[in-house]
């Protein structure tokens, strides 16, 4: 069980096959984003699909509540500090230029992670992403103060809730817009292939998913839905496939 540590954080990840560099950040928010929520949780297994063309790389998101990775809640720079963990990580690892697939959450921790470190991803694919909703201005709010915060407060005595309550309003209640990450004037001029695989439950609101591609002069959208019926879903692996060949880097 590797781990990849700076100063009082430490990430857990695994590497499966072989090839161009693929950063996997799964589902399931900031309770549930493991490397075995990839596997349990996504509508497909991203590790089986791909690892024989590219090396695969997953990492439990910092402080969830299922996996090994720890680290200090910084309340000041929620979405900062698991963007420091991935770069952290492919620094760690040796590598420069990545590709990057994910789900859920990983929608916004993608946008901040291509206004971070844009010369470094070669693409990105978004797959049911999470965004703000106006008309449940406060659900990701709602939903981690009382499932993951209270669990994380159980495990940690550093942490108390009045941190959670902290780090929770600057991720999704101090500019309650769009990915919550980055502004539509970024997205506009981001010059990375997206593709973007959309979804409408009240977490990953279809609206934004759309607005998203529309503004990307690089993005790519799968069909929709692309989920129901099951018998969809490998047509959208395919895709998947298609894009990161398309746009992976020949040498």
């Amino acid at each position: 069980m590797p781990f990849y540590e700076k100063g009082p954080v430490r990430i857990h990840y695994e590497e499966f096959g072989s090839g161009f560099p693929l950063l996997l950040i799964a589902g399931g928010g900031l309770g549930a984003s493991t490397i075995a929520g990839l596997i349990r949780t996504s509508p497909y297994n991203p590790i089986e699909e791909f690892k024989g063309e590219f090396r695969c790389i997953a990492s439990d998101l910092r402080n969830t509540i299922d996996g090994q990775s720890t680290g200090p809640l910084e309340v000041d720079r929620p979405w900062d500090s698991y963007t420091d963990d991935h770069i952290g990580l492919m620094d760690h690892l040796g590598i420069d230029k990545f590709m990057v697939m994910g789900f859920c959450i990983a929608g916004p921790l993608i946008w901040n992670l291509l206004e971070r470190a844009p010369d470094r991803v070669a693409g990105a694919v978004l797959a049911q992403p999470s965004g703000f909703r106006p008309e449940l201005p406060t659900l990701s709010y709602d939903n981690n103060m009382t499932g993951w915060g209270p669990e994380l407060v159980k495990r940690r005595p550093d942490i108390t809730m009045q941190m959670v309550d902290r780090f929770l309003t600057k991720m999704y209640r101090d500019k309650p817009d769009f990915v919550w990450t980055v502004t539509r004037d970024f997205v506009r001029t981001c010059r990375t292939p997206v593709l973007i695989l959309p979804d409408d439950v009240p977490g990953h609101p279809l609206v934004v998913a759309m607005e998203a591609a529309m503004l990307a002069p690089k993005a790519e959208v799968s069909i929709y839905p692309w989920k129901e019926p099951k018998e969809r879903i490998p047509l959208a692996v395919r895709q998947v496939r298609s894009f990161l060949r398309a746009h992976r880097p020949t040498t």
